[in-house]
């Protein structure tokens, strides 16, 4: 190829790679973009949500921190995505261990039943819950929350498992058993540690998806609401828009940290990993 070719190949390349990078630049403002209206107008001193902005205040924060259904609604989901988390991340870890340890028939057939709930629409999945629920005479209450959203995290804390699982030095366990240590002592005092790292990352992705999820919550919940539920029920009354906002503003802020939170750990997990072999 002439320079003046490999010249043309260069810019051609060149522009092409500004052009990914402005539409991603785009991508990026329209998919995040609106969040940044939720502090915007939390901040606003007005009842209305609209342009332009009347002034400054911090009142919609005193009002959502005193009103006493939201908070409530707030605890309801703290406790729900606790509980959730926990035994999502419990069951994923048992899951993630026999996938990662033991080739049994049918393995590739159980695992995709298991993920499925990453597939299907939450609105389906919320429905047939319902009925579901119903059918076996659960009442609808916070319980029936928290059975839904374990279903709905258990996928994630089995994708997040397995990969801390994977690759993971077996030799390190056959030392434990051989120097007389049973399995469970085994787990516990050498697997467990190890993987410490990838169940303090699902824990906090599941307790996130349990925390933001509003379709399911929406079909499967009682008359104890949680805050996504109870935040929906507030937009039909003016008033008590800015404080919801106020209260979504926080909510992204405590979202956003604990996202970091998560992949920070995830990769300590990572980098930490022992050496196949080793």
């Amino acid at each position: 190829m002439s320079q003046k070719g490999a010249d043309k190949a260069v810019s051609i390349t060149s522009r092409l790679s500004y052009g990914l990078a402005a539409f991603a630049l785009l991508y990026l403002i329209f998919l995040y973009g609106p969040l940044f209206f939720l502090p915007l107008f939390a901040f606003n001193d007005s009842t209305f949500i609209a342009f332009p902005l009347k002034g400054f205040t911090t009142k919609w924060f005193e009002a959502a921190l005193s009103d006493e259904e939201m908070l409530t609604a707030l605890w309801n989901s703290i406790k729900v995505g606790v509980v959730a988390a926990t035994a999502a991340t419990a069951l994923g870890l048992l899951a993630a261990k026999a996938i990662t340890r033991y080739d049994f028939a049918g393995r590739g057939a159980v695992t995709g039943f298991i993920m499925l709930p990453l597939f299907v629409p939450e609105i389906m999945l919320g429905i047939a819950l319902l009925v579901l629920l119903n059918q076996i005479g659960i009442p609808l209450s916070l319980y029936s929350v928290v059975i839904a959203h374990v279903i709905l995290c258990t996928p994630f804390a089995i994708s997040v498992l397995t990969s801390r699982l994977e690759g993971f030095d077996r030799s390190l366990e056959e030392a434990s058993m051989d120097l007389g240590e049973g399995p469970w002592m085994t787990f516990w005092r050498v697997t467990f540690p190890l993987v410490m790292p990838g169940i303090v990352s699902s824990f906090l992705l599941c307790f996130i998806v349990s925390f933001d999820d509003f379709l399911i919550s929406f079909f499967v919940t009682g008359t104890e609401q949680t805050l996504p539920v109870y935040i929906w029920s507030q937009l039909r009354f003016p008033r008590k828009l800015p404080g919801v906002l106020a209260m979504g503003a926080m909510i992204l802020l405590a979202s956003c940290v604990l996202v970091v939170l998560a992949e920070w750990v995830r990769r300590i997990g990572v980098d930490d990993k022992p050496n196949v072999g080793v």
